[in-house]
């Protein structure tokens, strides 16, 4: 049930996410970050530091496709949004202010439900590799074009 409500609360807060301009920052966003942590999260569950014992599509993915092409990117999106004309300190603030409340949810959901397992990975893990892929995707896409050239 809670993998329900997760999987429509992504959704939901994705179609929110594109209401504004620059959809393709948003868009590019959101895919460079799935591509990302698809990488990361393979390694890591093939390497049994991480398992996931209930998760969609379970009889074709190990790691978890929810996280990993959902809720992960749209984060990282609302992240690109709010620091869009920040400072590269307000940048590093707010992706420690998501990443702290991000990784509490997965702590909880660790600890709480069989949703995720830790075997060797840890919640420090888990905050600095999203920390440090957020600051790195966002400073790809800071590279993109303000205006949309692409139309």
């Amino acid at each position: 049930m809670i993998l329900w409500c997760l999987l429509f609360l992504g959704f939901v807060l994705f179609g929110f996410s594109l209401r504004k301009p620059p959809i393709y920052h948003w868009l590019f966003t959101f895919l460079l970050t799935s591509y990302c942590s698809t990488f990361i999260g393979v390694i890591v569950v093939e390497k049994g530091m991480l398992e996931y014992p209930i998760r969609l599509l379970a009889d074709y993915f190990e790691s978890s496709i929810l996280y990993e092409y959902l809720l992960f990117p749209v984060l990282c999106v609302y992240f690109h949004q709010t620091t869009y004309n920040a400072s590269y300190k307000i940048w590093f603030l707010q992706a420690f202010c998501y990443n702290t409340f991000f990784t509490i949810i997965e702590v909880i959901l660790e600890h709480y439900t069989n949703l995720v397992q830790y075997h060797t990975w840890t919640w420090l893990y888990t905050f600095i590799s999203t920390f440090m892929l957020m600051i790195i995707i966002r400073t790809i896409v800071q590279f993109l074009p303000r205006k949309n050239t692409y139309s």
